[in-house]
């Protein structure tokens, strides 16, 4: 059982709560039981896994802990990339800056339409440790993509509460990438040209919010046309 600090595991899960070193070494930190055995139903094995009292003393993994009430389970993992293309329906993000936005994008785009978020220029690091604790374990099952936009091979529908069409007026037709960007940055000029807002009584919506909102109406709107569970139906993967 480990007894010390200076233990080279410890040091790895320290060096990772920055973003720097979870470049360099291609790593990121799962913490929590419930992280843990996401990971493990979608097949990602660990590079390591630390258990309070069975391989490290308690205290000391309390201490590399980024939750303020301590943890039982921490495991590291190997950063995984999902290719941009070929889902019916993904979400591609500009500039959103916020960890815990990206990660509950992903923990939707899984749920409500089985599709990857694909992060554009200035997005936050979808494997920090507050994206993945807000994926819910979704970054395992769909891992995020990277691109930029002119490289999206699905037709663009963009998000923006600017926009002077309303969403229930635009046309949902697979392969569709919805598009959406952080509330002051916005999209680029291109996208906010064609957009399409969410009607809501507010001034805006919290990106994550908005994203979930559009996937479910795009899911809706598409299987209520198809008269079936086609195209967009959300595809769990199986537990256990």
């Amino acid at each position: 059982m480990i007894s010390s600090a200076d233990n080279d595991k410890l040091k790895t899960i320290r060096k990772l709560a920055q973003k720097s070193w979870r470049e360099k070494l291609g790593l990121f930190v799962a913490e929590g039981e419930d992280l843990v055995a996401a990971a493990e139903r979608a097949g990602w094995a660990p590079s390591f896994v630390l258990r309070a009292g069975v391989d490290v003393e308690p205290e000391l993994l309390d201490a590399v802990s980024a939750l303020g009430s301590g943890t039982r389970v921490i495991g590291v993992y190997e950063q995984r990339w999902a290719e941009s293309g070929g889902a019916d329906l993904s979400v591609w993000l500009h500039a959103v800056e916020d960890p815990g936005n990206v990660g509950t994008i992903i923990r939707s785009a899984h749920a409500l339409a089985d599709g990857p978020v694909i992060l554009g220029p200035g997005c936050a690091d979808p494997f920090s440790p507050k994206a993945v604790r807000a994926s819910m374990g979704s970054v395992f099952a769909r891992p995020p993509a990277r691109a930029d936009l002119s490289d999206l091979s699905a037709a663009p529908l963009a998000l923006s509460a600017h926009a002077e069409r309303r969403l229930d007026e635009a046309s949902i037709e697979p392969p569709l990438v919805l598009c959406l960007g952080a509330e002051r940055e916005g999209l680029p000029a291109q996208l906010e040209r064609e957009a399409v807002r969410i009607e809501v009584g507010a001034d805006s919506l919290n990106v994550a919010m908005a994203a979930s909102i559009a996937l479910y109406e795009a899911g809706q709107r598409h299987r209520g046309r198809a008269g079936q569970a086609g195209a967009f139906a959300p595809r769990m993967p199986p537990h256990g």
